[in-house]
Parts: structure tokens; C-alpha cells; sequence
């Protein structure tokens, strides 16, 4: 048997499969890029072998394992993010059992690899406080300061995910009456985000400062190209330790940019929105993923059980017969 080259196989599957079948978004090619490179650089330090010099028998099902146990033990990612991983991988290999079925029984194996189960732990979000003092965090007097406090006001107010963020152009800010921002989420839909007047007056400064063309970033690396998904966390965490001097609340969190997100949905949430709205709000393809918001909001907890009668309480001297054993007293 004639051994399939794996470079072959991942170049035809990013660009006949993903590209010219199924036609996938920039976001899903952009995650199963990001997996296939750990799994290439894992197969570079366990294997010793160059991505080139790769066979697709390399990347069979101990293997695989190998490197998702790596990916929760070394690089210290949830359960949540290895089940991603491995979705990509699986995907790949689906298509390399139609592509070369003599490989199909190495497929089957790798296939196999079930999805690890995990515990929901509750959404972390921030509190007034918190969010205020992040945004105070960054140095106004600096460039880079004044970026990344915009960033955050844009990103806290919107509750864009951080592809979508990192995605904006200068295009995409619309000033004015009903100044909003445009973005493409999941699924290649588009989606428009009305902005506060706070937000409109930073956004505003910031355009000016950027001073770039329509299809230029929004918020530029300061090298002018788009910050990556690990520079925007960066910056979050980096701020968020200034913030702490003056929040010492935010030192018992772990602040990233999907924590933003959540504290869009829980001030929104918080403010009576309804469900449905803040599920178009942040883009989700169902309402019931808003769901896992109310179960994170104890204050909503709390009124409802002030709504409740106390266990163990005593009755009060009214009873529902007074009324009528009075009546009969009377006559």
C-alpha cells in the first residue's frame, strides 16, 4: 500500500473541503487552522518530524490521544477547548476516509476518540465596579493606551466575541443618529450593535487618531495589521492586573475576553432585557444559550425567593374561616 502523503491530504482538505464544498467561514477555518497547528508542533517535538515530512499513519489514534492529553496537562486547556481540537481532527479524518479508504480502518480509529465530558462551571462575569475599573486601567497619555481602552468599551458594550472584534474595520463604525458597529458572527451573519453615547464619544476620538482607510482595522497591532486572539487576551489580562489595585475584587477572577462577553449579557440581563433581545444582541443561534445567564445572576435568585414564604414561619392571626365564624356569631 501506497502511503498517503499528509500534506497532500490537509492541503486538499482546507481547500476543497472547507473552501470550495462546504464553504466555511473565515471563523471555522481560522479555529481548524489554530488546532492543526498545535497537533503539527506537537508532532514536531514527540515524532521529530517537519509538517512535510509527515504521514497521515503518524497521526493515528494513540497518537491523537497523546496530543489531546497534552493539550489539558501541558497547555492547561478546559475540557471544553480539547472537545474542539478534536472536533477538527475529526473532521479532517471523515474526509480522509472518502479521500483514501485504505486508510480507512486508521480513520475509524481515530473516530472513536470520544468527546470528554466536563462540568458547566457558572459564567464568570464582572460587576459595575470591576468593569469600570478595567477601563480605567489603560495609560490615556500612550497609543497603545488609548486603543485598548476603546477596545474595551467597544468590547464590554457590544459583547463582541473576540474574532468579531478583532475582525472590525474602520468601515464598519457608523456614527451619529443610531451610530452602531457592523461585524460578521457565526455562520457568515451579519449583525449590527447600537453603541452608547460614551462609547460613540471614545470610538469618535479613536477614528480620529487612527486616521486609517475604510477597510483598514479598527483596532491595529502597532505594526497596522489586526491584533491575533492571543494579543487581545494579553492585553486583557494586563489591564485587568493594573485594575486590581484599585478593584481588589477582580484578583479572585480570571478576566478574558469571553468574560467580557458574559458581562454584556448580565448587564443587559440585569436591566430587564429581554432573553430574545440579548440573544440578538450577541449573535446566538438559539435563545435557550441565554439560558445559562439567569442561572448566573443571584440577584434574580434573590427575588425570587423574597417572593416566597419563610420555612417555619408562624401564620398570622388571620385565618380563612374569621370571617365566617363572625357572621355566625352575629346572627
Amino acid at each position: 500500500m501506497i502511503s498517503a502523503s499528509f500534506p497532500a491530504l490537509i492541503q486538499s482538505f482546507f481547500k476543497d473541503r472547507l473552501l470550495d464544498q462546504r464553504r466555511a467561514s473565515a471563523h471555522t477555518i481560522a479555529g481548524y487552522r489554530d488546532s492543526f497547528r498545535l497537533l503539527l508542533q506537537f508532532a514536531a517535538e514527540r515524532l521529530g518530524k517537519t509538517p512535510t515530512n509527515l504521514m497521515i499513519e503518524d497521526l493515528d489514534a494513540p497518537f491523537v490521544g497523546e496530543f489531546l492529553e497534552h493539550l489539558e496537562t501541558v497547555r492547561g486547556n478546559s475540557a471544553r477547548t480539547r472537545n474542539t481540537r478534536l472536533a477538527a481532527i475529526h473532521s479532517f479524518f471523515r474526509y480522509v476516509a472518502f479521500k483514501e479508504p485504505a486508510h480507512a480502518l486508521l480513520c475509524q480509529r481515530v473516530l472513536a476518540i470520544p468527546n470528554k465530558r466536563y462540568e458547566r462551571a457558572p459564567v464568570e462575569f464582572l460587576s459595575r465596579e470591576e468593569i469600570d475599573a478595567l477601563l480605567a486601567a489603560p495609560d490615556p497619555t500612550t497609543w497603545t493606551g488609548r486603543r485598548d481602552r476603546a477596545l474595551l468599551l467597544v468590547a464590554i458594550q457590544t459583547g463582541l466575541r473576540v474574532s468579531e472584534l478583532i475582525g472590525l474595520r474602520c468601515q464598519d463604525v457608523v456614527l451619529g443618529t443610531g451610530a452602531h458597529v457592523r461585524c460578521e458572527g457565526k455562520g457568515r451573519k451579519q449583525r449590527s450593535t447600537p453603541l452608547r453615547k460614551d462609547a460613540v464619544s471614545m470610538v469618535k476620538a479613536w477614528l480620529r487618531e487612527r486616521y486609517g482607510l475604510p477597510e483598514d482595522p479598527l483596532f491595529p497591532s502597532i505594526r497596522g495589521g489586526c491584533l491575533s486572539r492571543d494579543a487581545v487576551e494579553r492585553l486583557v489580562a494586563k489591564h485587568t492586573v493594573t485594575a486590581q489595585g484599585r478593584c481588589p475584587s477582580l484578583k479572585r477572577k480570571k478576566v478574558s475576553p469571553h468574560v467580557l462577553r458574559h458581562s454584556t449579557a448580565m448587564e443587559l440581563l440585569q436591566h430587564g432585557v429581554d432573553r430574545s433581545v440579548i440573544a440578538l444582541w450577541l449573535g446566538h443561534e438559539h435563545m435557550e444559550t441565554t439560558q445559562m445567564y439567569i442561572h448566573a445572576d443571584l440577584r434574580l435568585k434573590e427575588q425570587a425567593l423574597s417572593r416566597t414564604t419563610p420555612l417555619g414561619a408562624k401564620p398570622g392571626r388571620y385565618r380563612p374561616d374569621d370571617k365566617l365564624l363572625a357572621f355566625l356569631e352575629d346572627l
